[in-house]
């Protein structure tokens, strides 16, 4: 075997290697996001219903930025300070907000870095409502475990090609 043949092959073999890691990180990162498991067991429900919270109240950035801003002790302390409550997830709530510590939420709702994707384009400019994307949260008693729905891409596009808007890959492809 000449070498031109042997460089071919070496170069074939090296493209089937990358395009097998590029596949399994793929996979790794957006297939595999299940079973996330919270910090703190939040309870949509408890503060949408009882309390009157709308998404916005916590998630405020969604509006004015491309991602959408987790509430933190700055927020829930203002109504989470005490610890010495009979639940013990308020309880952990308060000895953040107490000793200054940042809850480490676990991100559930991921695109891959390779797209783009804006919440204020979708709630903002669209005015598409939360639900649309993220199911009946208002229902949830426990955090999410898992993103809904699964945040594929043929997910994406049919939503764009049901309101009339552009499937064009630079829209999100950057």
């Amino acid at each position: 075997m000449n070498i031109k043949a042997k460089l071919i092959k070496a170069f074939a073999l090296s493209i089937v290697i990358i395009s097998g890691l590029f596949i399994f990180i793929s996979w790794a990162t957006a297939e595999n996001q299940s079973n996330f498991i919270q910090p703190i067991a939040y309870n949509h429900k408890l503060h949408i219903e009882d309390i009157g919270f709308a998404c916005l109240d916590c998630h405020s950035n969604a509006e004015t930025h491309a991602r959408a801003s987790i509430p933190n002790v700055e927020f829930c302390g203002d109504c989470h300070d005490d610890t010495e409550v009979e639940n013990p997830e308020e309880s952990k709530v308060a000895e953040h907000v107490n000793n200054d510590i940042q809850i480490k939420w676990v991100q559930v709702h991921k695109v891959p870095d390779y797209a783009y994707f804006s919440h204020r384009r979708h709630v903002k400019l669209a005015q598409i409502e939360c639900e649309t994307c993220h199911g009946e949260v208002s229902q949830m008693e426990n955090p999410f475990v898992s993103p809904f729905p699964s945040m594929k891409m043929s997910w994406c596009m049919d939503c764009h090609t049901e309101r009339g808007v552009t499937n064009d890959c630079y829209a999100c492809h950057r």
